[in-house]
C-alpha cells in the first residue's frame, strides 16, 4: 500500500473504491446483455439462414442464368455449407442486436458525458449504421453482379482476345472438340465469401464520413490539412481498393471512386464543423469577429 493510501482512514479507502466496483459491476451487465442479444440474434438468423444464402448469392446466380449457366453452386466437403449457413448467422446476428449492443455502450458511456457531448455524438451513432447499409447495398446491387459477370466471362474471353491478337479466326466450340474448355462450378463457400468481401469493403468504407468528421470535432484533422493531404489520399484510397478488391480494375475503380467522392464530402463536413465551432467561440466572447480558430 503507499504512502497516500496509508495516510487514508480505512472508510475512505472504501468510499473511493466503491465507484470502481459500482462501474465493474455495470460494465459486466451491459456484456451479459450484449452477449445475450447477440446469442438470440445468432440462433434466431440461424432459422432463416439457408433464404439468406439465397440473397446473397443472388447477383451470381443472375449472371449464371444470363450466361445459360445452371444457376447451382456445389459443396465439397459434408460440413461446407453447414459451416457456410453457421457464418451466415453470427453475421447477421450481430447485425440485427448491433441496436442492442449499441444501446448497452450508450448507457454505459453516456453518464460519463456532458450533454454537448451526447448531442455530439448521438447523430454519428446513427449515421454510422445507415451508411454501413448504404455501403453494403450498393456492394451487393451493383459492385458484386459487375464482378461476378467480369470473373466469369473471363475465361470465355481469352480465346477471343487471343485471336484477336494473333488475327486468326476465333474457334468455334464444338462438343466432340479434344481441346481444354473451362466451366464454372461455384464452392458455395468461395462464393459467399466473395460476395460478404464486397458487403463489409463497401459497408466500412462508407464509415469515412463520418470517422473523418468525429476527427474533426475532436480538432484532430483540419478541412484545409484534408485538402492539402489530398494526392496521399489518392493513393492511399488505390492502396485500399487493390487491397480489399480482387483483381478487377472495374471493381477497383468503383471503389476507388465512391471512396474518393466521401473523402471530398468529408471535407466539407469537417468544414461545416469548424464553421460551427467558430460561430459558437464567437457568441461566447472567445474568438473576435472574422477570427478563426
Amino acid at each position: 500500500m503507499s504512502q497516500t493510501d496509508q495516510d487514508l482512514p480505512e472508510d475512505e479507502l472504501d468510499d473511493s473504491a466503491a465507484p470502481l466496483v459500482e462501474h465493474l459491476a455495470e460494465l459486466r451487465t451491459r456484456l451479459i446483455r450484449s452477449v445475450m442479444a447477440f446469442i438470440i440474434g445468432m440462433v434466431a438468423m440461424f432459422t432463416v439462414a439457408d433464404p439468406i444464402l439465397g440473397f446473397i448469392q443472388r447477383p451470381l446466380l443472375d449472371v449464371l442464368a444470363a450466361r445459360g449457366q445452371s444457376p447451382e453452386l456445389i459443396f465439397t466437403a459434408p460440413q461446407e455449407e453447414f459451416f457456410v449457413l453457421i457464418r451466415i448467422s453470427v453475421i447477421m446476428g450481430f447485425a440485427i442486436s448491433f441496436p442492442v449492443i449499441a444501446h448497452q455502450l450508450w448507457r454505459f458511456v453516456a453518464p460519463g458525458l456532458y450533454s454537448s457531448e451526447k448531442n455530439a455524438i448521438l447523430p454519428f451513432l446513427i449515421a454510422s449504421p445507415a451508411l454501413f447499409t448504404i455501403g453494403a447495398s450498393f456492394a451487393h446491387y451493383v459492385v458484386t453482379p459487375l464482378a461476378m459477370n467480369f470473373f466469369i466471362g473471363f475465361a470465355d474471353a481469352i480465346p477471343v482476345l487471343t485471336a484477336f491478337l494473333t488475327g486468326a479466326e476465333t474457334p468455334a466450340v464444338s462438343e466432340d472438340s479434344t481441346e481444354l474448355r473451362t466451366v464454372f462450378l461455384g464452392s458455395i463457400r468461395e462464393s459467399t465469401d466473395l460476395a460478404l468481401k464486397f458487403i463489409f469493403a463497401f459497408g466500412l468504407c462508407f464509415q469515412l464520413p463520418v470517422l473523418l468528421t468525429l476527427m474533426g470535432k475532436a480538432g484532430l484533422v483540419t478541412a484545409e490539412g484534408l485538402g492539402n493531404v489530398r494526392k496521399w489520399a489518392v493513393v492511399g484510397i488505390l492502396t485500399l481498393a487493390a487491397l480489399v478488391t480482387p483483381p478487377d480494375v472495374i471493381t477497383q475503380v468503383i471503389l476507388f471512386t465512391v471512396v474518393y467522392g466521401l473523402y471530398e464530402i468529408s471535407i466539407q463536413l469537417v468544414r461545416l464543423v469548424e464553421a460551427q465551432r467558430n460561430r459558437r467561440l464567437r457568441a461566447e466572447g472567445i474568438l473576435d469577429e472574422g477570427e478563426e480558430l
